[in-house]
């Protein structure tokens, strides 16, 4: 049984310090106004399924691991003769994160995960898409602890999606910044 009183430590650290130095920085009257993360899309497209429809439930299971929570398999919603792809054929799983699983997500990501990425230099502080929402690729979904690598058939790349809750980059960056994320401008 979960211990319903847990908070995650970025959770904290973002209602104790982070939420009162980005009110003092952009100067916002309203309490409503200071950005916060909402959720996280974690996005595995897998095309090799149009050969081998198996690998799908590797992807899943991997996934699911990293998340902590059982992600959706994405389908084709039509048929595409060049790429062998077939309608509602198995492209991809991806999964939503919200609250305390997303906060512990976020932290695992930039303490544990981004550091064991090999030649790593940064994230790319331009990769926003005019919302506020942060979007980054990973090559290798291998650098989470919860894989092991021994019992891994396929390297999967990944796509990590943060959506914050202000429509300002200026500001989402600065959130993600006290969030340590490790931007290299």
């Amino acid at each position: 049984m979960a211990n319903t009183s847990y908070v995650p430590r970025l959770k904290t650290q973002y209602q104790d310090s982070i939420r009162g130095a980005l009110i003092e920085k952009f100067e916002l009257k309203n309490p409503m106004q200071v950005p916060a993360l909402e959720k996280v899309v974690l996005n595995m497209g897998v095309g090799e399924t149009t050969q081998d429809t198996k690998k799908i439930n590797s992807a899943f299971e991997d996934l699911q691991a990293i998340a902590g929570q059982k992600p959706v398999i994405t389908r084709a919603r039509n048929s595409i003769a060049t790429f062998k792809v077939r309608e509602d054929m198995p492209l991809g799983v991806k999964v939503t994160l919200r609250g305390a699983r997303m906060y512990e997500f976020v932290d695992r990501l930039v303490t544990v995960a981004l550091p064991r990425v090999r030649d790593f230099r940064g994230l790319n502080a331009k990769s926003f898409d005019g919302n506020g929402n942060f979007a980054m690729g990973l090559k290798e979904h291998i650098v989470f602890p919860e894989i092991n690598y021994d019992k891994v058939d396929t390297i999967w790349g990944m796509d990590i999606i943060v959506c914050t809750t202000t429509n300002d980059d200026d500001q989402a960056r600065e959130l993600l910044r006290a969030c340590n994320f490790p931007f290299n401008d």
